[in-house]
């Protein structure tokens, strides 16, 4: 009989686990389940451009449902795993939840913002860890010009409509508030109400420096490039509160933002720690280099595996990662899961399963249109060339050829026209007008 293989989530290393198995899997072998409540896949990277309009939000995922032809789809999320039992319960997005029996279970159910019990982060800010919140973002930093336009200059509410925050210096940290910035300052062409001065842009991070990914040399160069273009990068403090958007920073600095945003830092999904599976210190589904689960003592467990952000696995490279694992990011995502499905394919035709060992590929972000930088090894290239280096890595890395063309395209139209400066902040309420015009029966 088939064997049934799960996988729960289809983010990066889920998405590519699958796509993979399609092709390996030989007629009738074994049957794929994909559980996730999103139909699509997000290419996390390209988050600030679309934060910033310079991707449209639909080009940024991938739909599922297009591209893996032969696994099952189901909306919903597993909400329990019991490995003894090789089940796992699913609870769908409409419908009662219901046990699902598996012989091979892949836990990918990648990470979600980390934050720390500072007040009115919970109630104010917004993170950079999905499409709909980029999307957000967007759509909050165009209607506040908008709004700020309309208010005399020199008001404490005008000047809150203009500041932006953004917290965490790593590189989606970095990558976010560099393109805000970029976008900010072409948005000023369509504002003549407002003066680039009015437009305050804060950094803040909590370590001495920022993007540890890179030399130092480099980080120091983006401080500088992005001081240059109107942030402030606030390194060696902390965010102390945000209640209703009045900061304060450990500094003793105090502003109000009505934009903050969140990056600092990933976790895992903490319904993990109710299952059966062996979990570390930090919540991570425990792996080993053949991305299998295993115990604390290094036992693998049967039928399971593990990949991307939600996994503890061994970094093995001459250049291991901080505590000898490999970092949570989207390079290792997607080659774990391409080879999760070679080792899979491999352990049900009786055949050796390989470890994960990666050659690092180097680090690239974007900082705004025209600025970047590319670091690998000791070799670093800035500005103009790195941006281009970095759209031309992650619009060739995005999944299939109907994106990248989707993608490229994009580019290639705000090249000529400019980014859509268009603000639809109306469609998280989308049955606003309708129901304040709808007749109601009488009585």
């Amino acid at each position: 009989m088939a064997k049934k293989i799960l996988i729960v989530g289809g983010g990066y290393a889920g998405f590519y686990t699958a796509w993979k198995l399609e092709k390996l899997l030989r007629a009738g072998e074994a049957e794929v389940t994909i559980v996730d409540p999103l139909p699509y896949m997000a290419y996390l990277p390209f988050l600030p451009e679309v934060a910033a309009g310079s991707i449209e939000p639909r080009h940024a995922v991938v739909a599922r449902r297009r591209h893996l032809s032969r696994t099952a789809n189901i909306a919903g999320k597993v909400t329990g795993i019991s490995h003894a039992q090789k089940t796992a319960t699913i609870t769908p997005n409409v419908g009662e939840a219901f046990d699902f029996a598996y012989d091979h279970i892949v836990v990918t159910t990648g990470s979600v913002s980390r934050t720390f019990p500072i007040a009115g982060i919970a109630d104010n800010a917004i993170g950079m860890k999905t499409i709909e919140e980029a999307v957000a973002v967007r759509d909050r930093l165009v209607g506040n010009f908008e709004r700020a336009a309309s208010l005399p200059q020199g008001s404490a509410e005008r000047a809150r409509l203009l500041t932006v925050t953004v917290v965490g210096g790593g590189f989606a940290g970095i990558e976010t508030i560099s393109e805000l910035r970029s976008f900010a300052t072409s948005l000023l062409r369509r504002y003549p109400e407002i003066a680039f001065d009015e437009t305050v842009f804060h950094l803040v991070e909590a370590m001495g420096r920022i993007m540890p990914e890179v030399s130092q040399e480099t980080a120091d160069w983006v401080v500088k490039d992005q001081t240059r273009r109107g942030v402030e990068i606030h390194l060696d403090t902390q965010l102390s509160s945000a209640v209703d958007g009045k900061i304060e920073l450990s500094t003793g600095e105090q502003y109000e933002s009505d934009l903050i945003v969140w990056t600092a830092g990933v976790m895992p999904r903490p319904f993990l720690r109710g299952t059966d599976l062996p979990i570390g210190p930090r919540g991570h589904v425990i792996g080993s280099p053949t991305l299998r689960i295993t115990t604390e003592e290094g036992e693998a467990l049967e039928g399971a595996w593990t990949a991307g952000d939600t996994s503890q696995v061994p970094d093995i490279s001459p250049t291991p990662g901080p505590g000898g694992f490999c970092v949570p990011n989207a390079q290792h995502a997607v080659r774990q899961g391409k080879l999760l499905a070679k080792n899979i394919v491999a352990d049900l035709r009786g055949e050796g399963v390989r470890e994960y060992n990666h050659k690092n590929a180097g680090a690239v972000a974007g900082l705004g249109v025209n600025t970047g930088v590319f670091q690998s090894g000791k070799f670093a290239m800035k500005g103009y060339f790195a941006w281009l280096a970095h759209r031309f890595y992650h619009g060739l890395a995005i999944p299939s050829w109907e994106r990248k063309w989707r993608v490229f395209g994009g580019w290639v139209g705000h090249f000529f026209l400019g980014r859509d400066v268009v603000n639809i902040e109306a469609t998280q309420q989308p049955r606003a007008i309708f129901e304040e015009f709808a007749s109601r029966p009488k009585g």
